[in-house]
């Protein structure tokens, strides 16, 4: 790897932002999750570790194997059934469960059925359920400035600036930006923190009954429906051709061998991933996958310092966070709802995909990305299907 092109800022700054957004965005769900059994903070930092070293290893693997931005997650879907259904769980039979459903998750991969079904998903109704999907970024940080006006227009005014001006830096600009603003309205709480090294935890897995249809099944339904399928469509949409079964594969692997110190479940990022790829990033696609390289080294990071990075993401004033994800992402919002809306007889059933995705609506435990493909699919099958007939009932 070129040492000139590996440090260049833009794919510096993409690949800290991405883990900013993710840690910042869903780490309270974890805390939620981990509490809800009585764990003790031991046990908390071991569960952060175990995430932070598999979604980061896997990143930097994937990513420089295929030289592609591949950015691996946990399941925050998952992460929010855990937090009621592991209520009266034991510790043993929780990560009992997490193997198995990672067990699941493997076993599709290896199966090649998840490639064959996003080889029929129409472009227009992939990209408007990806645009669903990072929309509400941009909503709040427009609702931000209701809280926090100077700090998040002044972010927005030096981004459009920075963006003309600096575009390869214009985020990381704004970011400092953004930082120093904060530090001067003293939104910036610092938090407790001293730089120590995480230690894992070891937990012998127990399987049971109740834990496998209450926990395993459940979570492997939310991080397949909810969270692989977006990665997929992330990847797609951005020109990407790296197969899927054998990412769905290695997310699964990550998760069996890291289930035992609290990884509960690994899919195929969405949001984190499209910080990496946009045009801002790197004029040529096949460079920006070295963003997803930095982000995969700080993800490491978040692990191996997982309670000293923790305080540090969340001293940071939400306003701050959500205002540079959502300009991170207004690129891939305006490609996407280009690609969904631009054939005009399937416009009608990817606003149904969008609106839908962007409810943020909950059904049986699965999330809305899921029901927006559904829905979506469903109404352009039969747009179809009744345009086919139109011409012989007329006749």
């Amino acid at each position: 790897m070129n040492i000139s092109r590996f440090f260049n800022p833009a794919h510096i700054s993409a690949g800290f932002i991405a883990p900013l957004v993710g840690y910042t965005s869903s780490a309270a769900i974890i805390f939620q999750a981990v509490n809800s059994m009585g764990a003790s903070d031991a046990i908390v930092t071991s569960w952060f570790l175990a995430l932070g070293i598999g979604m980061g290893l896997s990143t930097l693997g994937l990513s420089l194997f295929y030289k592609q931005p591949i950015l691996t997650a946990w399941s925050t879907p998952g992460a929010a059934i855990l937090v009621t259904s592991l209520a009266g769980v034991s510790m043993a039979e929780a990560i009992g469960a997490f193997v198995l459903c990672s067990v699941f998750i493997t076993l599709v991969g290896l199966s090649g059925w998840f490639d064959r079904i996003m080889n029929y998903l129409p472009p227009s109704i992939a990209a408007a359920m990806l645009a669903g999907v990072l929309l509400p970024f941009a909503m709040h940080m427009i609702m931000s400035l209701a809280s926090q006006l100077t700090l998040v227009l002044m972010m927005m005014l030096t981004f459009f600036v920075s963006r003309v001006v600096f575009p390869k830096v214009a985020i990381m600009v704004t970011l400092i930006v953004g930082a120093f603003i904060a530090t001067f309205q003293n939104l910036i709480v610092w938090q407790d923190v001293s730089l120590q090294v995480s230690s894992p935890i070891w937990t012998t897995p127990e399987w049971s009954l109740s834990a496998t249809i209450g926990v395993a099944i459940p979570l492997f339904i939310v991080t397949m429906a909810s969270q692989n399928v977006p990665g997929i469509v992330v990847l797609r949409s951005h020109g990407y051709n790296a197969p899927a079964a054998p990412l769905i594969t290695w997310t699964g692997i990550t998760g069996v061998l890291m289930a035992p110190f609290g990884g509960f479940a690994f899919n195929l990022a969405a949001i984190m991933a499209s910080i990496c790829m946009g045009k801002e990033v790197d004029a040529d696609p096949t460079q920006r996958y070295r963003s997803s390289v930095w982000a995969g080294i700080f993800i490491v990071a978040t692990g191996i310092f997982a309670a000293s990075l923790t305080g540090l993401f969340n001293s940071m004033p939400e306003a701050l966070v959500v205002t540079i994800a959502g300009l991170a992402l207004l690129g891939t919002i305006s490609s996407s709802l280009n690609t969904a809306l631009e054939t005009a007889t399937e416009r009608i059933p990817a606003v149904i995909t969008l609106v839908t995705t962007a409810s943020g609506m909950v059904m049986w435990g699965i999330g809305s990305a899921f029901w927006g493909l559904v829905l979506g699919s469903l109404s352009l099958l039969i747009q179809h299907y009744i345009t086919r007939l139109t011409p012989k009932t007329s006749q």
